[in-house]
């Protein structure tokens, strides 16, 4: 039958192929074009994640490797998800992701869920959590991309964090120094007031450190391990001077207490209003 020539139907493909790619010119009958749906927000491998919120110096590495001493939480060295970007090349790049309801914002989403939910799996433990500083400067985000998330605000007493930054290199400039620190410490207070969790002290966890990690894992919802406070002889993953402090102090295993808090003459201007909101003198 000629219906069933080769022939005859290759022409009615090229026809059914040039009908539509007059349609999409625009002519009279052209289909809409498909519009992007929202962004799926939410929708996450890992969907509540534990970020630790703090300033540069404010002994989160201690945090981080007393959290990862406990044998359902992960504490990775930091992990600079606001530096890990998607890049779209091509315009029509950018179009295909808005058809799929996917704007530039979300696309890092997905990929800094990814690379949480990989380092969870890989853990085989049951949370995981980030204590990089520079998430104190995405907190908004952060909140955008996990709704779900759980914060836990570290402080420490401001100018401790400027004279421990001047310590490790004594060429710093204090006043820029200062001004480095308030950036950070700015955006603790910031986020600590716009989101729920739970604050601690660097002072107080080197001081009861048993009794900080316990209300830490209560507000997580893990029962407390006692491992927790030897985590020296835990095998925390390769330490890198750039992905945290691997000073002396943190070498040692042993959890030191922290210096004697400053005099209120050596707070720096800069740093006396939240120095006395955090509750410390000035």
């Amino acid at each position: 039958m000629l219906l069933h020539d080769p022939r005859v139907r290759a022409v009615g493909r090229r026809a059914r192929r040039a009908l539509r790619a007059v349609k999409a010119l625009g002519a009279p009958g052209a289909v809409e074009p498909v519009r992007a749906r929202p962004a799926p927000r939410g929708e996450r491998l890992v969907p509540d994640p534990v970020f630790v919120i703090s300033s540069v110096r404010s002994g989160s590495t201690l945090l981080r490797v007393l959290l990862n001493s406990h044998p359902a939480l992960r504490a990775p060295h930091e992990m600079h998800l606001r530096t890990l970007e998607v890049r779209q090349s091509k315009a029509y790049t950018e179009k295909a992701m808005a058809n799929l309801g996917l704007d530039q914002e979300e696309l890092e989403h997905l990929l800094w869920d990814r690379v949480l939910h990989r380092e969870l799996v890989h853990s085989g433990k049951d949370v995981i959590i980030d204590k990089t500083p520079g998430n104190a400067l995405i907190w908004q985000r952060l909140h955008r991309a996990w709704p779900e998330a759980r914060y836990l605000f570290l402080l420490r007493h401001p100018a401790s964090m400027v004279s421990s930054l001047i310590n490790g290199r004594p060429d710093r400039d204090p006043a820029q120094t200062a001004t480095e620190v308030k950036t950070y410490v700015d955006a603790v207070e910031e986020a600590r007031i716009s989101l729920p969790g739970l604050t601690v002290r660097y002072e107080d966890l080197t001081e009861d450190p048993a009794a900080v990690t316990r209300s830490i894992c209560e507000f997580i919802g893990v029962e407390w391990n006692p491992a927790m406070l030897h985590y020296g002889k835990q095998d925390h993953g390769p330490f890198q001077a750039f992905i945290g402090d691997w000073s002396d102090t943190i070498k040692s295993g042993e959890i030191q207490r922290a210096r004697k808090l400053p005099e209120p003459d050596e707070v720096p201007e800069c740093l006396r209003a939240v120095t006395r909101a955090w509750g410390y003198k000035c």
